[in-house]
């Protein structure tokens, strides 16, 4: 089978972070994305975009949106679309010439995706950002961190990508099935504020449960529980411990030879966590994460490894899976969610304006005419 958004055409106005990562999502699964860059790139740390591997698998043409004939180029190509995505602050795009009104008259039943940090409305909208300042009012960050030091970022892979970019791609999936049965479109507000607070739901489950009430570090999933935990190895590398339910402990205190020891009487006695963690933490300590594999990694007591991403690569579960892919010599993940019998996307790292003639030509543009 053909992967499933083949057929959909996207064009995804260039961005950082949650948008691009959004058409790559799209593109992964074979949706067409025709990337519109700038003029001298879009990356503001100045990075090479030919290794950007949340670019790849575009379609490129460079145009400058300040330019009239360039943004009626980005008109046109929206008439023959099914989707646009874009990452500005609120109210650039329709200063550009280039807001949902405009384009949807052009196309009713466009999909018009809108990624921004704090959402289209709103006090803090027109603020700027990054993943850390969106994830800190949502609760989520304030949980996240050693016990008794400032909260830790977690990469930013909850803002920009979880909260943000993958927000924004279900969003436009959403929207799609939606436009296809009624030929109406849809507009998207997607905030990583708001993405981030919904990836936190199961934190208010437990918190109404009455097990997450106890400071950063304490809880049952921030690192406090002894059973859910990292631990250092003789050797300076890490495990991870994942044994919430009974059983899994049970099997893991097994393997350590600690079934008799009182002190891992009571699974889910708080109060006891600090002495197990401090025992287990001497104990992994002994010896290397080698020799951990080795003794617990087929008791099925939710153990693992903790992997740098060179390690990661080599693994032979991630060797067998197909995890990683290869372009030209830039390793990179490989699309996910899979499909069953279902062909998958190859990943090609994106090339600045690969695409130009054919675009242009493919919306009855003079290719002899190089926007400006």
């Amino acid at each position: 089978m053909r992967p499933p958004l083949e057929g959909v055409r996207v064009i995804e106005l260039a961005g950082i972070g949650p948008a691009p990562f959004c058409g790559m999502m799209l593109a992964d699964h074979g949706a067409e994305v025709i990337r519109i860059d700038r003029p001298g790139g879009s990356d503001p740390l100045g990075q090479d975009q030919g290794r950007d591997v949340l670019l790849r698998s575009r379609r490129s043409i460079t145009l400058d949106l300040k330019q009239p004939e360039s943004v009626e180029i980005v008109a046109k190509l929206v008439e023959t679309a099914d989707g646009l995505i874009e990452g500005f602050r609120p109210g650039v795009a329709e200063r550009l010439g280039l807001g949902p009104d405009m384009l949807m008259m052009r196309n009713p039943g466009l999909v018009y995706a809108r990624m921004t940090g704090w959402g289209q409305h709103g006090p803090l909208s027109d603020k700027a950002g990054h993943d850390l300042n969106y994830i800190s009012l949502s609760g989520c960050l304030a949980a996240i961190g050693p016990e008794g030091q400032p909260p830790a970022p977690p990469l930013n892979l909850i803002g920009d990508y979880g909260g943000g970019g993958m927000m924004l791609a279900f969003g436009f999936v959403t929207a799609l099935l939606a436009a296809r049965q009624s030929g109406r479109g849809r507009i998207i507000d997607c905030s990583m504020a708001d993405g981030a607070t919904v990836m936190m739901a199961g934190m208010w489950s437990l918190k109404h449960n009455g097990m997450w009430d106890r400071p950063r570090g304490q809880n049952l999933l921030d690192g406090g529980a002894p059973f859910y935990a990292c631990y250092a190895c003789a050797d300076g590398t890490f495990i991870a411990i994942g044994a919430i339910e009974a059983k899994f402990f049970s099997r893991l205190i097994e393997a350590l030879e600690l079934a008799d020891d009182p002190a891992f009487a009571d699974q889910y006695d708080p109060s006891k966590w600090l002495v197990m963690k401090a025992r287990l933490a001497g104990i992994f300590a002994s010896a290397s994460r080698e020799a951990w594999t080795a003794r617990l990694q087929d008791r099925d007591c939710c153990y693992s490894e903790v992997l740098t991403m060179d390690e990661a690569i080599a693994h032979d579960h991630n060797k067998a899976r197909g995890s990683y892919a290869d372009d030209s010599g830039y390793i990179q993940p490989s699309p996910a969610p899979r499909f069953a019998d279902t062909e998958s996307v190859r990943p090609i790292m994106w090339r600045r304006d690969s695409d130009r003639e054919a675009i242009l030509r493919e919306i009855g543009i003079d290719t002899e005419i190089k926007p400006r």
